[in-house]
Parts: C-alpha cells; structure tokens; sequence
C-alpha cells in the first residue's frame, strides 16, 4: 500500500504525531512529528509506504525503531542510523513492522548559526545526522520518555540557540519574510531582481542568502512551493481550483510545470487518485 501526500489525508494527519512550534522558532521549524504505526500493522503485515512530493527545506530524522528503507527520486537507501534529508526532490519511506520515526521538518536550521554550512553542497542524498547534530542530543532525544519530551528538549535547544544569535537574523529574516508572503499571497512569480531590489541587496546576494540558507535558489524554491500548493488545492477542492489562481497561463502551462517537479510513476499515481476521487474532472485535463 502506498499513501500518498494530499491524497491521503486522514494516514498523514492520524498516523503522523505533530507539533508546529509558535514564537520565533516558527520561522525556522514548520513542524516535529514522529510516527504512530502501531494500529496499522495487522491491516498491512507486510508493510506500506509513504510518498512525499518535493518540498522547500529538509528533514532531520532520527531512528528510534528498526532499519526503514528510504527512496531519494530513484535511489533507495537503508536506513539503519539517524539521517539528514534535503527536500526539493520526491522521496518515499517503505516501512516495515518495528520501524518508528522521529523528525523536524525545518524551513532553515538554526544550526547555521553554529557551524559553517552552505546546505546547496548537500543533495538527493541522505546524509549522517551526526554532521549536524550533536550526537550526545540525538542520544538524549532516543532516550526521552515520550514524544512530548522530546519536543520540550529540542524546543529547549534551539530557541536557546536562536536567542543567542538574535542579531545574525537579517539574511534569514529576508528569506523568510519572502517564503511567508509568496505562500499566503500566491506571488509565486516575482523575479528575484525584483525581491533585492525590495530589501535593499543584490540579487547576487539573495541568491546567496537562499542557497546558504534553504539549500536552493530562491526560484526553485518558489516553484515547489508553488506546485505544493496548486496540487494541495486541486485535490482539495477541485471544482474551486483554477490554473489562473497561481501564476499560470493555462492548464497546460500548469500541467508542464507539474511534470518538472515529479517522475512520471507519481505523476501516473497523481492522476489515476484524481480522477478516482473526483471522476467528472476527466483523466487528463490538458
């Protein structure tokens, strides 16, 4: 069985434990989760998986259960430690009975405020989490009692460490402030020679600012975005959606773009769950 993002609402919000931090920490964190698995076992002895599409950020993930195995675009890697996993790329986790996951979705680490990291040099790979994270707090983290606890540690953690670089804010500000407006006001297609000039820099210097920062450039980053939440809503709500909404000139425009952002398999899997749910939409609305 495969659960798919968008389509399967009710796995993702049921069987997924999450905590979406506030304050400060929000900027930099979307969300802690950790997975919750345990009625699911005797429907699907032999296991399920969960696909994802493309996303601005990355994800910590920590093992607190058995090997999982875990697919970057095409390539599949076991899983048997912690590991850090960009997201600008499709991925999906095939879980077997004894796996449990706990994990941050960040918009921007604040690690960054530690170490020197350029998170553009990591890619389409899943990288040790020791790299980022201290192994005596990934220890502490497998260690606590609950789900709660271990977000009241990292909560702890890394509003103490933002607090202690509270004047290093501005580069990250400026790219947070220009992924909060793009979502909520669908400017999903200004230029990013219109955005420095609208925050004093260069466009050079954005395009460092983003790259640093996110681990992509600041129209890549935009597009995902984009698609994420034109696909969310199509799915959602398909009788209300229009390509128009998002920047798009036509359907086929937004049905090109679509096919930049997912192999053809999810692309196959997307339509025949459309056209499942809602059948009078037609199989291809190009």
């Amino acid at each position: 069985m495969q659960h798919v993002e968008f389509f399967h609402k009710d796995h993702f919000e049921h069987n997924y434990r999450r905590v979406y931090p506030i304050g400060t920490l929000s900027k930099f964190i979307e969300f802690f989760w950790e997975t919750d698995f345990d009625a699911l076992w005797e429907k699907y002895p032999e296991g399920f998986s969960d696909a994802l599409f493309p996303n601005i950020g990355y994800t910590y993930l920590i093992n607190l259960g058995t090997p999982f195995v875990m697919q970057v675009d095409k390539a599949k890697f076991e899983m048997k430690g912690d590991g850090f996993l960009p997201r600008p790329t499709n991925i999906e986790c095939f879980h077997q009975q004894g796996n449990r996951l706990f994990g941050i979705k960040f918009k921007i680490s604040p690690v960054i405020f530690e170490k020197e990291i350029n998170f553009s040099e990591y890619q389409q790979y899943i990288f040790p989490l020791s790299y980022l994270m201290d192994v005596k707090l990934i220890d502490k983290i497998k260690k606590a009692a609950s789900f709660e606890e271990r977000v009241k540690t990292l909560t702890t953690h890394y509003q103490k460490l933002i607090n202690q670089h509270s004047d290093e804010f501005k580069d990250i500000s400026i790219v947070t402030g220009i992924l909060d407006k793009a979502i909520k006001k669908n400017l999903f297609t200004v230029s990013i020679e219109s955005l420095a000039k609208q925050h004093g820099i260069s466009s050079r210097t954005l395009q460092r600012y983003f790259e640093k920062a996110t681990g992509t450039s600041s129209k890549k980053a935009l597009q995902i975005m984009r698609i994420r939440k034109a696909v969310a809503h199509l799915v959602n709500d398909p009788y209300s959606f229009h390509y128009s909404d998002y920047g798009y000139y036509d359907y086929s425009h937004f049905y090109k773009h679509l096919k930049e952002f997912l192999d053809k398999q999810t692309l196959a899997n997307l339509k025949s769950q459309l056209n499942r749910m809602h059948p009078s939409l037609g199989a291809d609305r190009r």
